[in-house]
C-alpha cells in the first residue's frame, strides 16, 4: 500500500498549465482517493471499535457538493485601462520618436564640427593601447566583437531581442517556488481576480512552457523586421503592447460571456496581431511551414486558416489555447493597417507640435530675476 499512498500524495499536489495564452485548474481527490488514506490511517492505529471507525471513514454514498457559482465580474475598469494604456502608448511612441530624431540631428551635427576640427592624434591612441593589461584588451575586443554582432541585426531584430530577454526573465521567475503567488497574480490575466489592469499587460511577458515562449518568439522574430519597417521601432512598441492589451481584453469579455473563467498567459495574442500586420500588407507573400518546408502558402491564406482555427476552438469551447486571446490580437492587426494607422498615428502632429512647444518652453525659460529679452540676445 505504501506506493499506492505516494501517488495518492502526488496526486493532490499535481497541477498543470495548457499553453497558449493558456488555462490551468487542479486535479481533486474522489471518493475512492480518500477512503484510500482513510483506510490507511485506520489500519495504523488499529482501532477495534466499529462506531469509531464509521465516523473516521466517509459515506460511499456521499456525493460531492457543486462548486459555488460565480458571479459575472464588472468590466468597466478593464476597458478604460484598455484605452487609456492604449492611447499613453502611441502618445508615448511619438514623443520617443520626437526626441530620436532630435538627437540624431544633434549627433549629426557633433560629428561634422569634429571632423573639421580634426581627430585626435593616431600615437595617443597607440600609447593607450599600449598601457592597457592584456585582460583590458581582452575585454575591449570582446566588448567589440558583441558590437559587431548587434550592429549586424536589423532594428526589429534588435528590439525582438529585448522582448526575448524580458519573457526569458519571466520564465525563470515562474520556476522559483516562493515567487508563484505574486507570478500568478500578477502575470496571469483573469477576469474574476482581484488584480484586473495589471495583468493584462505583464501576462503579454509570461509563459510557463518553454516550448510556448519559443514558438511565440520564433514568430515574432521572423516577421517583426518587415513590420519595425514600414512602422518604426516606437509605433512598432505601441502596436505590440495595445495588442497585447486588447487581446487580454476580448479574452475577458468572453470568459465573462460563457462564464469559464480560467487565467490565462502568453505573448500568442500580441505575435497574432504582429502576423496578422504582416499578412494584411503583403498578403501575396509565400509562408512556409518549418516542420514542411516543402508546402508554401501565401500570407492572405495562412491568416484566413488562423482566423477559421480560432473561431472554431472559441465556438466549440476547446480550452487548449484563449482562442479569444488570438482573434482578439489578429482583427486589432488587420484593423490597424486597414485604418487605425491613419486613424491614430497620422494624427499624431498636434501633440508632437505641444511637446515640442513645452520642450522649447523649458529649454529656453529665462533664470528667475534676469531680465527680458536676455536669452533672445536683445540689450
Amino acid at each position: 500500500m505504501a506506493w499506492r499512498g505516494f501517488i495518492v500524495r502526488k496526486l493532490t499536489k499535481t497541477e498543470f498549465i495548457r499553453s497558449g495564452n493558456t488555462t490551468w485548474s487542479r486535479y481533486s481527490l474522489n471518493p475512492y482517493q480518500q477512503q484510500v488514506r482513510c483506510f490507511r490511517r485506520e489500519a495504523k492505529t488499529k482501532k477495534s471499535n466499529n462506531e469509531q471507525e464509521m465516523k473516521v471513514l466517509p459515506s460511499e454514498n456521499k456525493t460531492p457538493t457543486p462548486p459555488p457559482k460565480i458571479s459575472r465580474p464588472s468590466l468597466f475598469k478593464p476597458l478604460l485601462f484598455t484605452l487609456g494604456f492604449t492611447g499613453c502608448s502611441f502618445a508615448a511612441a511619438a514623443v520617443l520618436q520626437y526626441e530620436s530624431l532630435r538627437s540624431k540631428v544633434k549627433a549629426a551635427k557633433e560629428e561634422s564640427d569634429d571632423l573639421s576640427k580634426g581627430s585626435h592624434d593616431m600615437t595617443y591612441w597607440h600609447n593607450w593601447w599600449n598601457q592597457l593589461t592584456a585582460f583590458q584588451k581582452q575585454l575591449i575586443l570582446l566588448m567589440s566583437t558583441v558590437d559587431d554582432l548587434w550592429s549586424s541585426l536589423t532594428e526589429g531584430q534588435r528590439i525582438v531581442t529585448g522582448i526575448i530577454a524580458v519573457n526569458v526573465v519571466v520564465l525563470c521567475c515562474w520556476r522559483i517556488p516562493s515567487m508563484q503567488r505574486n507570478m500568478i497574480k500578477y502575470f496571469t490575466a483573469n477576469p474574476v481576480s482581484k488584480t484586473q489592469c495589471l495583468p493584462m499587460v505583464l501576462s503579454t511577458f509570461s509563459h510557463y512552457s518553454i516550448i510556448h515562449m519559443m514558438a511565440n518568439m520564433y514568430v515574432l522574430w521572423t516577421f517583426s523586421s518587415g513590420l519595425v519597417s514600414l512602422l518604426g521601432k516606437e509605433q512598432f512598441l505601441a502596436f505590440y503592447l495595445s495588442a497585447g492589451v486588447l487581446a487580454s481584453m476580448v479574452s475577458y469579455m468572453c470568459k465573462s460571456a460563457t462564464r469559464r473563467f480560467h487565467p490565462s498567459l502568453g505573448a500568442s495574442g500580441a505575435v497574432m496581431a504582429v502576423l496578422a500586420a504582416v499578412c494584411t500588407t503583403v498578403p501575396e507573400a509565400k509562408l512556409g511551414i518549418i516542420f514542411l518546408p516543402m508546402v508554401t502558402l501565401s500570407a492572405g491564406h495562412v491568416l484566413k486558416a488562423l482566423v477559421a482555427f480560432d473561431t472554431a476552438g472559441l465556438f466549440l469551447g476547446w480550452r487548449l489555447f484563449d482562442h479569444a486571446a488570438h482573434l482578439g490580437g489578429a482583427l486589432f492587426g488587420v484593423w490597424y493597417i486597414a485604418d487605425g494607422h491613419r486613424l491614430i498615428w497620422r494624427r499624431r502632429e498636434p501633440f508632437v507640435k505641444l511637446w515640442h512647444s513645452l520642450r522649447s518652453k523649458a529649454t529656453n525659460d529665462p533664470r528667475p530675476g534676469a531680465r527680458p529679452g536676455t536669452n533672445r540676445g536683445e540689450r
